[in-house]
C-alpha cells in the first residue's frame, strides 16, 4: 500500500479501527522481514533492559550493541553493579560518553538491591523516581522488561507517527502524537510493537531524513569537539589509567586554561566522579 493511499484513507476515516489495523499491519510487515538483531533484545531480563535503555539514551544503537556485552561481563547483575568501584565502572563505560549515566546506573542498582529486594519495579511511577530515568525511559523499561502497554515516544517512534499521521503539518508536538500512540499500541504484545516501530523508524531515517526536523522537539546537536563534554571525557579517561594526578600535570596534558580546568573539575567533584586532595586528583 502506498503511503499516499494510507493518508487519503486516514483523512476520510480518522483514527478508525480499520486505520489502526492497517497501520499495525504495515509496520509489522516491515518488521517481519527487517528485524534488527541486538544482544540486549536476545535475552530479555529486567537488568538487561535497564542497562541497555540507559545506554541508549544518548548513544547510537550500534555502539551500545558493542559495549553491552562487555559491560555485562564486568557487571552481570544488580548486586555486582551496586558494589562496583567508580574507577572500574568508568573504565567499563569508556567510549560511551555522558559518563553520569554510568554513576546513575550504579545508584539505581543500589536502590533495587536495598529497597526492592533485588527486583526492578515494573511500575512506571516508581521507575521515574530513579536517577536518570524520566517518563519515556521508565515507560520503555516497563514495555520491554515486563511487556506492559506503557506509552512513550523516542526519536525513531516519533518519526514513524509523523510519517503516517502528520503528512503535511510542521512543528508537531509530542502531545499531539501521544494520544495516537496510546490508541495504536498493541495491547497484547507491546514489547514487539515498540521494537517494530523503532526498526521502521530507522528505515525512515534513511529514506526520509527530514521527518524529525518537523518535530517541535527537534534540536540540532551542539559540536562535540572542544566542548566541556569532550574535556570531561578526556579527564576521566586519564584518571582511569592513573591512581592520581596533579592538577598542574592535567593542565599540561590537556593544554587547557587553568580557570576552565578548575571549573570542570569542580563540576566533576560535585557530581561524584572525582576526589580532590589538595592539588591531587583521583577517581
Amino acid at each position: 500500500m502506498l503511503i499516499t493511499d494510507f493518508h487519503r484513507t486516514y483523512l476520510e476515516e480518522g483514527l478508525s479501527s480499520h486505520i489502526i489495523d492497517l497501520f499495525r499491519k504495515l509496520v509489522y510487515s516491515y518488521f517481519k522481514n527487517n528485524r534488527r538483531d541486538f544482544p540486549f533484545r536476545n535475552e530479555i531480563t529486567p537488568y538487561n533492559v535497564l542497562v541497555s535503555e540507559i545506554m541508549l539514551q544518548q548513544t547510537q544503537t550500534g555502539r551500545v550493541a558493542e559495549k553491552f556485552l562487555e559491560f555485562k561481563k564486568e557487571f552481570p547483575d544488580f548486586l555486582s553493579l551496586s558494589n562496583a568501584p567508580n574507577k572500574k565502572l568508568l573504565m567499563a563505560w569508556q567510549g560511551m560518553g555522558y559518563n553520569r549515566r554510568a554513576l546513575a546506573l550504579k545508584q539505581i542498582a543500589k536502590v533495587v538491591v536495598t529497597e526492592h529486594n533485588g527486583q526492578l519495579p515494573d511500575s512506571v511511577d516508581i521507575l521515574k523516581t530513579f536517577p536518570q530515568i524520566g517518563h519515556n525511559t521508565a515507560s520503555s523499561i516497563a514495555a520491554f522488561a515486563y511487556n506492559k502497554p506503557s506509552i512513550f515516544i523516542e526519536t525513531n517512534i516519533r518519526r514513524v507517527y509523523i510519517y503516517f499521521f502528520f503528512p503535511k503539518k510542521k512543528q508537531i508536538n509530542d502531545k499531539d502524537i501521544l494520544p495516537i500512540v496510546e490508541k495504536t499500541v498493541d495491547q497484547d504484545n507491546p514489547k514487539e510493537w515498540y521494537y517494530a516501530l523503532m526498526d521502521y523508524g530507522v528505515m525512515l531515517k534513511k529514506s526520509h531524513p527530514e521527518l524529525n526536523k518537523r518535530s517541535s522537539h527537534y534540536k540540532k546537536q551542539t559540536p562535540f569537539k572542544g566542548s566541556n563534554r569532550e574535556i570531561r571525557g578526556k579527564i576521566l579517561k586519564i584518571l582511569t589509567s592513573e591512581s592520581e594526578i596533579l592538577e598542574s600535570t592535567l593542565t599540561k596534558k590537556l593544554r587547557l586554561n587553568l580557570d576552565k580546568l578548575r571549573s570542570i573539575l569542580q563540576q566533576l567533584e560535585q557530581e561524584g566522579f572525582i576526589k580532590r586532595n589538595g592539588n591531587k586528583i583521583s577517581i
